[in-house]
């Protein structure tokens, strides 16, 4: 996968873009993010509200694309979680439906998926993006 990397560093005031145009951006991407968020202990956070939300923030970035967000509680922790991602990324299905709304009116449209396990098997999770953006034309 490729595309423009956008780091963020939550508490900057400096950043070209805020909270509500990267969670946009990222809804009208078409890119599936991971991210691995390495966290100072909560106690020794500073108490701005964008480091204090900066985890549940991360996630739901991450969530939209139908990524997922890997918190690393220990420093050897990151191959684990990449190879985790890696498989992650060879193990997905893509899915299509035809939707029963067909207006072309560019607005956004919420979308799930829920999976029935066969008998015998342990449950089972999918995720995915959480809509799109209807087509305006």
């Amino acid at each position: 996968m490729s595309g423009p990397k956008i780091p963020i560093r939550w508490g900057d005031t400096n950043s070209r873009y805020n909270e509500k145009d990267i969670k946009r951006l990222v809804r009208e991407a078409d890119t599936q993010l991971y991210s691995i968020g390495i966290f100072d202990p909560f106690e020794y956070r500073s108490r701005t509200p964008e480091e204090l939300n900066g985890p549940s923030l991360l996630s739901e970035m991450t969530e939209l694309t139908g990524g997922r967000a890997f918190t690393v509680e220990n420093l050897n922790d990151p191959p684990d979680i990449a190879a985790k991602i890696g498989s992650e990324l060879g193990n997905q299905y893509i899915l299509g439906y035809r939707p029963s709304n067909e207006a072309h009116d560019a607005r956004w449209r919420k979308i799930k998926i829920k999976l029935r396990a066969p008998k015998g098997l342990p449950p089972l999770t999918a995720y995915s993006k959480t809509g799109y953006y209807a087509p305006s034309r």
